[in-house]
């Protein structure tokens, strides 16, 4: 699930929590996400991260087009939601045959919320090309082909240092020689440098993006070419 300990120390950042929508603009498309601070906590709010890494898909940094895409502990799906929108704008724009497909996931005691959200602001024509799938990093894989995604997305899925080996173990799953996996985070221990360093032992790994105002890095990484390593 898309947790992070809880360090606002504002008033302002409180309240944002609370609010039981948080509205954005992605895609031509105004974005309603529903939130439930108080029944959920941590999980069903839209953090920093997601924000930027759905600001750094519409700056048209990765293909969408024709792609198959996953989002890891999505939360309340903003991310992915913003990944189905685009790829259908960009797909109507340039009259592509290829449709791209995206699977927005998380553990199951989170699913009733996520697919609430990703109902209310996907139209319907979209919504058959994106799924709603239970993930639960490192157990239940057989449920997902090897190498299955192009695109991997995770927003501020690191945080628990016991759930390291599982997503390193999901991603490997996940990922093709070919596919592209883009993390957004905010450093805020030590240990998610140690992540990134677990990370870069069977991935090639680089920073594409910083958002300065929100203190939120994105990391690009692929799979290690077999050749590199000898």
């Amino acid at each position: 699930m898309a947790l992070v300990p809880y360090e606002e120390t504002t008033e302002f950042g409180l309240q944002k929590f609370h609010k039981p929508l948080a509205t954005f603009s992605f895609a031509n498309h105004t974005i309603q996400i529903r939130q439930d601070w108080r029944h959920l906590g941590v999980a069903a709010v839209v953090w920093d991260a997601a924000i930027v890494l759905s600001t750094y898909l519409e700056m048209g940094a990765v293909e969408l087009r024709g792609r198959s895409a996953v989002e890891l502990g999505a939360g309340t799906g903003l991310v992915g939601i913003v990944a189905a929108l685009l790829a259908e704008l960009i797909e109507r724009c340039i009259c592509c045959f290829l449709s791209a497909h995206v699977t927005i996931t998380d553990r199951k005691v989170a699913l009733e919320f996520l697919k609430s959200n990703v109902q209310a602001n996907l139209p319907p024509h979209i919504q058959p090309k994106t799924v709603v799938k239970e993930l639960t990093w490192g157990q239940n894989l057989g449920s997902f082909s090897p190498g299955e995604f192009d695109l991997i997305l995770g927003a501020d899925i690191i945080y628990l240092e016991e759930t390291f080996t599982d997503l390193l173990q999901t991603l490997e799953h996940l990922c093709s020689n070919h596919s592209v996996i883009l993390l957004a985070c905010r450093i805020r221990y030590e240990r998610d440098n140690n992540f990134l360093a677990m990370l870069e032992r069977q991935f090639t790994v680089r920073k594409v993006h910083y958002d300065p105002e929100k203190d939120v890095h994105i990391y690009e990484a692929q799979k290690r070419n077999q050749k590199e390593d000898l």
